[in-house]
């Protein structure tokens, strides 16, 4: 009875929240599982372990869109030219003595 209960839970969290609900099906499951073992309490272990896999997904999708970022900036960065002031020529620079 309690895995229905659990399963109807977790399958309302996908049709109502969507995109909200990225790690929390993940940390459900995982969490549940902990808290049956840990004492039988798999309700809560599932309502904590959703909270925590949401928290964790939301940190990595934002180290992910800091990573995109910066990408985006090094590519900018390395069409710019280095001496954009500098006349162009074909000719090797020779240092002076």
């Amino acid at each position: 009875m309690k895995y229905a209960i659990v399963a109807a839970m977790l399958g309302s969290l996908v049709i109502v929240s969507g995109a909200q609900a990225k790690g929390c099906i993940k940390g459900a499951i995982v969490g549940g599982v902990a808290g049956h073992y840990a004492g039988h309490h798999g309700l809560l272990g599932a309502a904590s372990g959703c909270v925590l896999g949401h928290e964790r997904a939301k940190a990595a999708a934002q180290k992910k869109k800091q990573m995109e970022e910066q990408q985006k900036m090094q590519q900018q960065n390395s069409m710019q030219p280095a001496n954009p002031g500098a006349a162009k020529s074909d000719s090797p620079v020779i240092p002076a003595k």
